[in-house]
């Protein structure tokens, strides 16, 4: 991992699903398809692919990183917008042979991705390191929402979208909040912490970035990410910047999620 430069910005199973999951608030019906080998946000605008590696040559700005507890989370930058890109790389976010997930999720768009504990988390797009936690604070007795992820990262892709994974069995060193990484570097590994009900895979989603605390059950998928999925797996790069972006111009970010 290389640090930052000072000189740039840019914007941030194997079919288990079982029924216990969908209680979870992070699942899926138990019907679920095996699938085959692999702010204010604005309309993206055109704009050339980096060059091809895995190291990052280029980043933002150093700015102070607001921590709480293990969890860390790049500083909202209302003030200063950024402009996000158009024709990035996109990668899915697993690396493994053996894998499967389901178009569809329990109470709110996001998708859990099956694979076996262990293997290789990679980050979706090229973009900035946003909310990070390396401790697992979820507890059954605490508050259900906040902490359901237990491990987890998300990243700010230069498209302007959030790509959030959760339940990690570990995050690779280096992976802090303000970091610039590119499509398809290691984030760190498939696991089952917070509360994943004992079962390794990964909860994916895709949202605006509207970090903090709060963003919580933003932060978790607000647009549904299988069609973009599906795409990646097999070497396409549909991208979601439009979606989210009209999802955001309708919502905002409001820090509280909507009562039922």
């Amino acid at each position: 991992m290389v640090p930052l430069t000072t000189g740039r910005r840019r914007a941030y199973a194997l079919l288990l699903l079982a029924p216990v999951l969908a209680a979870s608030g992070c699942g899926a019906p138990p019907d679920a398809p095996t699938g085959a080998g692999p702010t204010a946000l604005v309309s993206p605008t055109a704009g050339s692919s980096p060059t091809a590696g895995l190291s990052p040559t280029a980043g933002v700005s150093p700015t102070a990183v607001a921590t709480t507890g293990a969890t860390s989370a790049a500083p909202d930058r209302p003030d200063q917008p950024a402009a996000p890109r158009a024709g990035l790389p996109h990668v899915f976010p697993v690396r493994a042979e053996k894998v499967s997930y389901h178009p569809t999720h329990s109470a709110y768009p996001g998708t859990d991705i099956f694979a076996d504990c262990g293997e290789p988390v990679v980050a979706v797009t090229d973009g900035t390191i946003g909310e990070v936690s390396r401790r697992d604070r979820y507890r059954k007795s605490g508050p259900q929402g906040p902490y359901n992820g237990g491990l987890s990262v998300s990243v700010i892709g230069d498209d302007g979208v959030r790509y959030y994974g959760s339940h990690l069995t570990e995050i690779a060193e280096g992976v802090d909040a303000g970091v610039w990484v590119r499509a398809g570097q290691r984030l760190g590994t498939v696991g089952r912490t917070g509360n994943a009900n004992n079962v390794c895979h990964l909860h994916f989603g895709i949202s605006p970035p509207c970090l903090g605390e709060d963003g919580w059950w933003i932060r978790r998928g607000v647009v549904w990410p299988a069609p973009y999925l599906d795409s990646w797996r097999k070497g396409g790069n549909r991208e979601p910047a439009a979606e989210v972006a009209e999802w955001h111009r309708k919502h905002g970010c409001p820090r509280k999620p909507p009562t039922r």
